[in-house]
């Protein structure tokens, strides 16, 4: 299984507002952070704050922050929201073309490959992401003042 990276930066944005706390961040602060482009966020952030993950704030000292808290954060929720395609395989897909479904047994040992991944992370929240005795060492890692 492989997430996008649009489904990482959504994480990586809510991890970093996360350990932030009620602090606003900007965009920019953020891809600094991590190393990453700025105009790949925008959309992540634009997206986030649609579905109620972040409020933004407008304004010469704006930013966003969680709009949440981390408990309610469901990481299962957040994957199933940004990913576009989970079906890992043609054949779970409604426009599965391949001939061979009908006596193949690769759709149901990946359907239920992918029902164990997604009721995996459903187990967890951004408070398990980012634990209450790892946020010293996520602020330093992430440079936050």
């Amino acid at each position: 299984m492989h997430i996008t990276r649009y489904t990482d930066y959504s994480l990586r944005v809510l991890i970093y507002l996360a350990v932030q706390g009620d602090e606003l961040a900007t965009i920019q602060e953020i891809a600094d952070s991590y190393d990453i482009s700025k105009n790949h966020l925008m959309k992540v952030v634009h997206q986030l704050n649609k579905k109620g993950y972040i409020e933004t704030v407008r304004g010469k000292k704006g930013g966003m922050r969680l709009h949440m808290a981390p408990t309610d954060i469901n990481v299962g929720i957040l994957v199933r929201e940004t990913e576009q395609d989970l079906n890992i395989v043609e054949c779970l897909s409604s426009k599965n073309a391949c001939r061979i479904t009908p006596v193949c047994g690769l759709k149901s040992m990946f359907g239920e490959a992918l029902t164990a991944f997604l009721e995996t992370l459903d187990k967890y929240t951004l408070a398990d992401v980012i634990q209450d005795q790892h946020r010293p060492q996520l602020l330093r890692l992430l440079q936050i003042a």
